[in-house]
């Protein structure tokens, strides 16, 4: 099966226009195409474990919407803002859910390990505790590494709105690591 260049509007608009045709040929292709990066995306967002979940529900949501695109962004910018309404939408479904705790700690005891471990986790709650567009914003700056430029257009939001919120959710993720008793290096 030939994919698709990502970056080639003609070819991605003629794989569009097959699969509004219910080609299977072409879902497939466009699947191949985009899945890969959709995952990354996701991960920062969800855990492991519920990201096959948040993917294939994406690409049911592409699907089902996909006569809704207009090519007012390109492709790929419309895909991902959906991905990331629905990876917001299984973090707000899920948010509420009381986790059973392990009777054993499933963490490696290698030197430097638990360290990590550690500080991964406390990442983690402060995360958590910021306002849902704070995280969003910080997350797809600095894990999924996207430029202002993408994430304004992915959020549909102007560039300086993304910087100021991107420094609010600096300075309030700090705020948190230092009151869950995070000490920074010196």
């Amino acid at each position: 099966m030939e994919t698709v260049a990502a970056e080639n509007p003609e070819a991605i608009e003629q794989l569009l226009q097959q699969c509004l045709q219910s080609d299977p040929t072409a879902q497939r292709q466009l699947y191949e195409q985009f899945h890969d990066r959709c995952y990354r995306l996701i991960l920062g967002f969800v855990s492991p474990a519920d990201a096959a979940d948040v993917l294939q529900k994406s690409f049911l949501q592409l699907f089902q919407k996909l006569p809704q695109y207009r090519g007012e962004s390109s492709f790929a910018s419309w895909f991902y803002r959906l991905t990331v309404n629905e990876c917001l939408q299984h973090l707000r479904k899920h948010r509420n859910k009381q986790f059973a705790t392990l009777d054993y700690d499933p963490v490696d005891h290698a030197p430097g390990h638990e360290t990590m471990s550690e500080h991964r986790e406390l990442l983690n709650i402060a995360l958590d505790r910021l306002e849902e567009d704070l995280r969003t914003i910080f997350v797809l700056r600095e894990v999924q590494q996207h430029t202002y430029a993408e994430i304004a257009d992915l959020l549909r939001i102007n560039e300086g709105t993304v910087a100021s919120r991107l420094s609010r959710a600096r300075n309030e993720l700090k705020q948190n690591l230092l009151q869950l008793g995070w000490e920074p290096r010196s």
